[in-house]
Protein backbone atom coordinates (compact mmCIF):
# COMPACT_ATOMS: atom_id res chain seq x y z
CA UNK A 1 0.00 0.00 0.00
CA UNK A 2 1.10 3.93 0.05
CA UNK A 3 -0.07 5.98 1.92
CA UNK A 4 -0.36 10.15 1.17
CA UNK A 5 -0.92 12.91 4.20
CA UNK A 6 0.57 15.64 5.68
CA UNK A 7 3.13 14.82 8.20
CA UNK A 8 5.37 17.85 9.40
CA UNK A 9 9.38 18.03 9.66
CA UNK A 10 9.68 17.07 13.15
CA UNK A 11 11.07 14.90 15.42
CA UNK A 12 7.58 13.18 15.62
CA UNK A 13 7.16 13.14 11.85
CA UNK A 14 10.39 11.64 11.16
CA UNK A 15 9.27 8.37 13.70
CA UNK A 16 6.17 8.08 11.62
CA UNK A 17 8.05 8.58 8.36
CA UNK A 18 10.45 5.67 9.87
CA UNK A 19 7.79 3.58 11.04
CA UNK A 20 5.27 3.59 8.35
CA UNK A 21 7.87 2.50 5.67
CA UNK A 22 9.55 0.15 8.11
CA UNK A 23 6.14 -1.84 7.84
CA UNK A 24 6.86 -1.96 3.80
CA UNK A 25 4.39 0.86 2.91
CA UNK A 26 5.36 3.47 0.24
CA UNK A 27 5.59 7.25 1.75
CA UNK A 28 6.78 9.76 0.04
CA UNK A 29 5.10 12.58 0.24
CA UNK A 30 7.11 15.49 1.28
CA UNK A 31 7.76 16.50 4.95
CA UNK A 32 5.12 19.58 5.67
CA UNK A 33 6.74 22.81 6.64
CA UNK A 34 3.43 24.21 7.92
CA UNK A 35 2.60 25.79 11.37
CA UNK A 36 0.86 22.76 12.94
CA UNK A 37 2.60 19.66 14.29
CA UNK A 38 2.06 16.05 13.36
CA UNK A 39 -0.99 14.76 14.13
CA UNK A 40 -1.24 12.03 17.43
CA UNK A 41 -3.88 10.61 19.55
CA UNK A 42 -4.15 9.72 22.97
CA UNK A 43 -6.58 7.09 23.68
CA UNK A 44 -7.86 5.83 27.21
CA UNK A 45 -9.14 2.26 26.86
CA UNK A 46 -11.23 0.93 30.22
CA UNK A 47 -11.00 -2.81 31.08
CA UNK A 48 -14.12 -3.62 29.14
CA UNK A 49 -12.36 -2.39 25.90
CA UNK A 50 -14.40 1.12 25.39
CA UNK A 51 -12.39 3.79 24.33
CA UNK A 52 -11.82 7.64 24.68
CA UNK A 53 -10.27 9.26 21.72
CA UNK A 54 -8.60 12.27 21.68
CA UNK A 55 -7.08 13.56 18.51
CA UNK A 56 -5.01 16.50 17.37
CA UNK A 57 -5.27 15.96 13.49
CA UNK A 58 -1.90 18.39 13.44
CA UNK A 59 -0.49 18.66 9.76
CA UNK A 60 -3.35 16.40 8.27
CA UNK A 61 -5.59 19.48 8.20
CA UNK A 62 -3.40 21.28 5.80
CA UNK A 63 -4.05 18.07 3.04
CA UNK A 64 -4.89 19.75 -0.12
CA UNK A 65 -5.25 19.00 -3.81
CA UNK A 66 -1.06 19.35 -4.63
CA UNK A 67 -0.61 16.68 -1.84
CA UNK A 68 -2.35 14.67 -4.43
CA UNK A 69 0.52 11.74 -6.28
CA UNK A 70 -1.39 11.47 -9.42
CA UNK A 71 0.52 8.51 -10.91
CA UNK A 72 0.29 7.02 -7.53
CA UNK A 73 -3.58 7.39 -7.51
CA UNK A 74 -3.89 6.22 -11.06
CA UNK A 75 -1.46 2.60 -10.50
CA UNK A 76 -3.39 1.86 -7.32
CA UNK A 77 -6.11 -0.49 -7.62
CA UNK A 78 -8.13 1.20 -4.61
CA UNK A 79 -7.72 4.60 -3.40
CA UNK A 80 -8.63 4.34 0.37
CA UNK A 81 -10.66 8.25 1.66
CA UNK A 82 -10.77 8.55 5.21
CA UNK A 83 -13.23 10.50 6.82
CA UNK A 84 -12.01 12.26 9.75
CA UNK A 85 -9.91 14.28 7.01
CA UNK A 86 -12.58 15.89 5.59
CA UNK A 87 -13.72 18.86 7.58
CA UNK A 88 -10.99 21.25 5.58
CA UNK A 89 -12.18 22.86 2.22
CA UNK A 90 -8.95 22.00 1.21
CA UNK A 91 -8.87 18.44 2.07
CA UNK A 92 -12.68 18.26 0.50
CA UNK A 93 -10.96 19.18 -2.82
CA UNK A 94 -7.70 16.45 -2.41
CA UNK A 95 -10.77 13.73 -2.38
CA UNK A 96 -12.91 14.76 -5.15
CA UNK A 97 -9.70 15.13 -7.15
CA UNK A 98 -8.19 11.78 -6.20
CA UNK A 99 -11.36 10.04 -6.89
CA UNK A 100 -11.93 11.82 -10.33
CA UNK A 101 -8.00 10.59 -10.92
CA UNK A 102 -8.61 7.02 -9.51
CA UNK A 103 -11.69 6.66 -11.84
CA UNK A 104 -10.10 8.28 -14.74
CA UNK A 105 -7.68 5.96 -14.71
CA UNK A 106 -10.63 2.99 -14.64
CA UNK A 107 -9.51 2.64 -10.25
CA UNK A 108 -11.85 2.10 -7.79
CA UNK A 109 -12.47 4.52 -4.55
CA UNK A 110 -13.69 3.37 -1.16
CA UNK A 111 -14.85 5.20 1.97
CA UNK A 112 -14.62 4.77 5.06
CA UNK A 113 -17.16 7.12 7.29
CA UNK A 114 -14.54 7.00 10.22
CA UNK A 115 -17.34 7.91 13.24
CA UNK A 116 -20.82 8.59 13.62
CA UNK A 117 -19.67 12.53 14.60
CA UNK A 118 -18.26 12.79 11.52
CA UNK A 119 -21.16 11.90 9.67
CA UNK A 120 -23.32 13.74 11.95
CA UNK A 121 -21.40 16.83 10.72
CA UNK A 122 -21.02 16.06 7.19
CA UNK A 123 -24.18 14.47 6.11
CA UNK A 124 -25.42 15.51 3.12
CA UNK A 125 -21.91 16.02 1.99
CA UNK A 126 -20.66 12.33 2.52
CA UNK A 127 -23.72 11.13 0.99
CA UNK A 128 -23.39 13.69 -2.13
CA UNK A 129 -20.12 12.15 -1.85
CA UNK A 130 -20.83 8.17 -1.60
CA UNK A 131 -23.59 8.88 -4.42
CA UNK A 132 -20.80 10.40 -7.17
CA UNK A 133 -17.49 9.23 -6.59
CA UNK A 134 -17.77 6.04 -3.98
CA UNK A 135 -17.28 2.26 -5.64
CA UNK A 136 -16.76 0.60 -1.60
CA UNK A 137 -18.03 1.84 1.47
CA UNK A 138 -16.78 1.00 5.18
CA UNK A 139 -19.30 1.97 7.84
CA UNK A 140 -20.27 0.49 11.15
CA UNK A 141 -23.74 -0.10 12.57
CA UNK A 142 -23.90 3.73 13.54
CA UNK A 143 -22.30 5.13 11.14
CA UNK A 144 -24.43 3.64 8.38
CA UNK A 145 -27.47 4.55 10.43
CA UNK A 146 -26.06 7.96 10.53
CA UNK A 147 -25.56 8.42 7.59
CA UNK A 148 -29.50 7.96 6.29
CA UNK A 149 -30.91 8.88 9.53
CA UNK A 150 -32.77 5.38 9.08
CA UNK A 151 -34.72 4.15 12.27
CA UNK A 152 -32.20 0.77 12.65
CA UNK A 153 -30.03 -1.55 10.42
CA UNK A 154 -32.17 -3.01 8.41
CA UNK A 155 -33.99 0.45 7.40
CA UNK A 156 -29.95 1.88 6.39
CA UNK A 157 -29.05 -1.66 4.47
CA UNK A 158 -32.20 -0.93 2.08
CA UNK A 159 -30.40 2.46 1.69
CA UNK A 160 -26.81 1.85 1.06
CA UNK A 161 -27.41 -0.92 -1.92
CA UNK A 162 -28.41 1.42 -4.43
CA UNK A 163 -25.92 4.28 -3.54
CA UNK A 164 -22.29 2.10 -4.07
CA UNK A 165 -20.84 -0.92 -5.69
CA UNK A 166 -20.10 -2.23 -2.43
CA UNK A 167 -20.95 -1.54 1.06
CA UNK A 168 -18.72 -3.52 4.05
CA UNK A 169 -21.26 -2.83 7.21
CA UNK A 170 -18.97 -3.96 10.98
CA UNK A 171 -20.97 -4.88 13.66
CA UNK A 172 -18.84 -5.86 16.27
CA UNK A 173 -19.58 -9.03 18.03
CA UNK A 174 -22.51 -9.40 15.64
CA UNK A 175 -19.68 -9.90 12.61
CA UNK A 176 -20.59 -7.83 9.40
CA UNK A 177 -22.70 -8.00 6.32
CA UNK A 178 -21.64 -6.62 3.08
CA UNK A 179 -24.15 -5.81 0.33
CA UNK A 180 -23.53 -5.17 -3.59
CA UNK A 181 -26.80 -4.69 -4.92
CA UNK A 182 -29.00 -7.78 -4.99
CA UNK A 183 -26.12 -10.13 -3.57
CA UNK A 184 -26.47 -9.81 0.38
CA UNK A 185 -23.88 -11.96 2.97
CA UNK A 186 -23.93 -11.83 6.67
CA UNK A 187 -20.62 -13.16 8.24
CA UNK A 188 -20.62 -14.09 11.67
CA UNK A 189 -17.21 -12.71 13.73
CA UNK A 190 -14.16 -14.05 14.16
CA UNK A 191 -13.69 -16.17 17.51
CA UNK A 192 -11.77 -13.80 19.78
CA UNK A 193 -10.69 -14.95 23.32
CA UNK A 194 -10.86 -11.44 25.05
CA UNK A 195 -12.04 -8.07 23.36
CA UNK A 196 -9.42 -5.91 24.87
CA UNK A 197 -9.27 -2.76 22.67
CA UNK A 198 -11.04 -2.14 20.08
CA UNK A 199 -8.72 0.63 18.58
CA UNK A 200 -7.64 0.06 14.93
CA UNK A 201 -10.72 -2.61 14.12
CA UNK A 202 -12.46 -0.61 11.70
CA UNK A 203 -8.73 -0.19 9.79
CA UNK A 204 -7.83 -3.45 10.15
CA UNK A 205 -11.21 -5.20 8.35
CA UNK A 206 -10.79 -2.67 5.93
CA UNK A 207 -7.47 -3.51 5.17
CA UNK A 208 -7.97 -7.29 5.27
CA UNK A 209 -11.03 -6.93 2.90
CA UNK A 210 -8.95 -4.96 0.67
CA UNK A 211 -6.65 -7.42 -0.01
CA UNK A 212 -9.17 -9.86 -0.59
CA UNK A 213 -10.75 -7.38 -3.29
CA UNK A 214 -6.99 -6.58 -5.07
CA UNK A 215 -6.04 -10.29 -5.22
CA UNK A 216 -9.67 -11.32 -6.76
CA UNK A 217 -11.28 -12.98 -3.91
CA UNK A 218 -15.05 -13.36 -3.61
CA UNK A 219 -16.86 -10.81 -1.17
CA UNK A 220 -17.28 -13.29 1.11
CA UNK A 221 -13.63 -14.00 0.94
CA UNK A 222 -12.99 -10.62 1.38
CA UNK A 223 -15.14 -9.59 4.73
CA UNK A 224 -13.62 -12.74 6.56
CA UNK A 225 -10.04 -11.47 5.47
CA UNK A 226 -11.53 -8.75 7.40
CA UNK A 227 -12.70 -10.13 10.23
CA UNK A 228 -9.70 -12.03 10.94
CA UNK A 229 -7.20 -8.92 10.72
CA UNK A 230 -9.79 -6.86 12.91
CA UNK A 231 -10.26 -10.03 15.96
CA UNK A 232 -5.95 -10.20 15.94
CA UNK A 233 -6.18 -6.50 17.17
CA UNK A 234 -8.64 -6.26 19.49
CA UNK A 235 -7.51 -8.74 21.15
CA UNK A 236 -4.50 -6.76 22.78
CA UNK A 237 -3.28 -3.56 23.08
CA UNK A 238 -2.23 -0.93 20.18
CA UNK A 239 -3.91 -1.11 16.91
CA UNK A 240 -0.38 -2.88 15.36
CA UNK A 241 -0.79 -6.38 14.74
CA UNK A 242 1.60 -8.63 16.99
CA UNK A 243 1.05 -11.42 14.95
CA UNK A 244 1.59 -11.86 10.91
CA UNK A 245 -1.70 -10.93 9.60
CA UNK A 246 -1.05 -12.90 5.84
CA UNK A 247 0.44 -16.11 8.21
CA UNK A 248 -3.25 -15.82 10.36
CA UNK A 249 -5.17 -15.22 7.25
CA UNK A 250 -3.25 -18.22 5.94
CA UNK A 251 -4.01 -20.28 8.14
CA UNK A 252 -7.89 -19.30 9.34
CA UNK A 253 -8.73 -19.53 5.50
CA UNK A 254 -7.44 -22.54 4.41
Amino acid sequence: GAFIGKVRDDQLGAVFRYDIRALGVTFDTPMADGQAATARCLIFVTPDAQRTMQTYLGACVELAPDDIDEDLIACSKVTYLEGYLWDPPKAKEAFIKAATLAHRAGRKVSLSLSDSFCVDRHRDDFLDLVNRHVDILFANEEEIISLYQATDFDAALQCVRDHCEVAALTRSEKGSLIVAGDEVHVLDAEKVAQVTDTTGAGDAYAAGFLHGLTHGRGLVDCGRMGGICAAEVIGHFGARPEISLADIVSERMA
